[in-house]
Parts: structure tokens; C-alpha cells; sequence
């Protein structure tokens, strides 16, 4: 079974997003908004095929969460 990945947008530094994945600190892109942080790691959640693309704020609280593809699991709610 393919698990699923999941990757993190959170702010870098000063000014600037990053996304890493989940149980890495290397980042895979660092950019200049969120919004652009937030397209790269959706495209590369669906690329992934099982994805997961959690969305934090400035002070490091998560904002949102998008899943893509379909979960092998059936576990209802």
C-alpha cells in the first residue's frame, strides 16, 4: 500500500514560505509568498499521487489542510 506524504508550508526566516516534508528540515523550495509556497506544494502533493499539503500560519499554527488523491484506508468521518 502507497503511503502518503505530507508536506508542510511554513514561513522561512524573516520573509519568505517554505515547504518541507513531513520529517525533514531541508526544504524543498523557499519563495517570497505563501500563495506560491501553497501552488508548489499542492502540485507536488497530486503529483505524489497520496498527498498531503498542511498549511501553517505566521506564528506556526496550522491554517488548513488538503488531501489529494484517493486514501487506500476506509475509516469513516
Amino acid at each position: 500500500m502507497a503511503e502518503r506524504i505530507q508536506l508542510h508550508v511554513t514561513p522561512w526566516k524573516e520573509n519568505g514560505w517554505q515547504v518541507t516534508r513531513a520529517g525533514s528540515d531541508e526544504q524543498l523550495v523557499v519563495v517570497d509568498t505563501k500563495e506560491k509556497a501553497i501552488d508548489y506544494g499542492r502540485d507536488l502533493a497530486k503529483q505524489e499521487g497520496l498527498g498531503q499539503l498542511v498549511v501553517h500560519k505566521a506564528d506556526g499554527t496550522i491554517e488548513d489542510e488538503f488531501t489529494y488523491g484517493e486514501d487506500p484506508r476506509s475509516i469513516p468521518g
